[in-house]
């Protein structure tokens, strides 16, 4: 019983310290998406998305500032095809906006290092560009399928509580409350719960894998990469939350190719999101969609690996530093204030869908 305490306790305090390095970045990534949502035209992505290569540019790109929730992807997507956005230009905004944002590139600088935090985004776009460009060749080669009404019905009504109705043109001043209501309300009652969770799997992590086990299963840089994949396919796991959990990987060794697979691969493909996905594009672009996010993400791991190699640096050094870092007054206040707020966002999501509609 007292060694089970001492376990627990160490792995509320490991997660806790992720916490600390994690949350200032958290809160300053979530008021900058709301600053986006605030201030970006409801109708800009839909405008620009029409169709032909360079659409699904703009969706890879659009895609990865854009604050919405990981349920919220899905019914956005359907809107845009409804609306005559082709299937390149909504596999590309699938793949870039659940792949990366601002709230998790902020928490990838905090708790990993630039090199990272830097590629992380580049390879998103790139894995949507190229996602786009094979969807919309194969659908050349593919008979045209419609989009079923039932796909469209469902994204229609995402249970996070997106809301996607049109609204009087507000001030500035209402504007700026809306797109803050949003980010500290909605998206993070959305993503808050799992990056929570995402801490204390890191904090589990830390306590009971060893480096020595990570050295036996995944010295080998492809069979890490290839354990990644297995693992991220299946998963549900958005880009703010992986991170922590790959800075715990991190640490006991894992390659940075790896932890990019991981990265890239987990927030952009799950098993409950790929049946919708695949009634939105169909069977076939799914099928490319999927294999092509994996040998991209593949790809960018080897490509970062020799990167690190040429720089002769060590992510495993540079995740230790920061986590060795003493938690300040504003490291504690942000992680208090950070739990209360996803604690206040998660009940509102969850009684609020009762109380009232959007």
């Amino acid at each position: 019983m007292q060694e089970a305490v001492v376990v627990l306790i160490s792995i509320v305090k490991a997660s806790w310290s992720v916490l600390l390095d994690a949350a200032p970045f958290v809160l300053i990534g979530f008021f900058v998406a709301g600053l986006v949502k605030a201030f970006l035209p409801e109708n800009f992505v839909a405008t620009h998305l029409g169709g032909g290569i360079g659409s699904i540019f703009k969706a890879s790109a659009i895609g990865v500032p854009i604050p919405l929730c990981s349920c919220g992807v899905i019914p956005a997507a359907a809107g845009l095809k409804k609306q005559g956005a082709g299937k390149g230009a909504v596999a590309s905004f699938l793949v870039s906006t659940p792949e990366t944002g601002i709230d998790s590139i902020a928490v990838t600088y905090a708790l990993l290092d630039p090199v990272i935090t830097i590629f992380r985004p580049v390879a998103a776009i790139l894995t949507a560009i190229a996602t786009g460009i094979a969807v919309s060749f194969s659908e050349k080669y593919g008979a045209k399928e419609a989009l079923e009404p039932a796909v469209v019905q469902k994204a229609s009504s995402c249970s996070c509580g997106c809301s996607h109705s049109k609204k009087p043109k507000p001030g500035v001043a209402d504007k700026f409350r809306s797109g803050m209501s949003f980010a500290f309300g909605e998206l993070l009652g959305d993503v808050g719960g799992w990056l929570l969770v995402g801490v204390l799997l890191a904090g589990l992590i830390s306590v009971f894998v060893s480096p020595e086990l990570l050295e036996r299963y995944v010295s080998n840089e492809f069979l890490s990469m290839a354990m990644m994949l297995a693992i991220s396919v299946p998963l549900y796991v958005c880009a703010t939350s992986s991170t922590p959990i790959v800075a715990a990987l991190a640490l006991k060794g894992i390659s940075p190719g790896a932890a990019l697979v991981f990265l890239l691969v987990g927030p952009a493909t799950n098993a409950a999101s790929l049946p919708v996905i695949s009634k939105l594009l169909g069977k076939r672009a799914t099928v490319v969609y999927l294999v092509v996010i994996v040998l991209m993400s593949f790809l960018a791991g080897m490509l970062i690996n020799a990167l690190y190699g040429y720089l002769g640096l060590d992510i495993k050094n540079w995740v230790r530093a920061g986590a060795h870092e003493e938690g300040g007054v504003i490291a504690v206040t942000s992680a208090i204030v950070l739990t209360a707020l996803v604690l206040k966002a998660s009940l509102s999501a969850r009684f609020g869908r009762n109380g009232h509609q959007h």
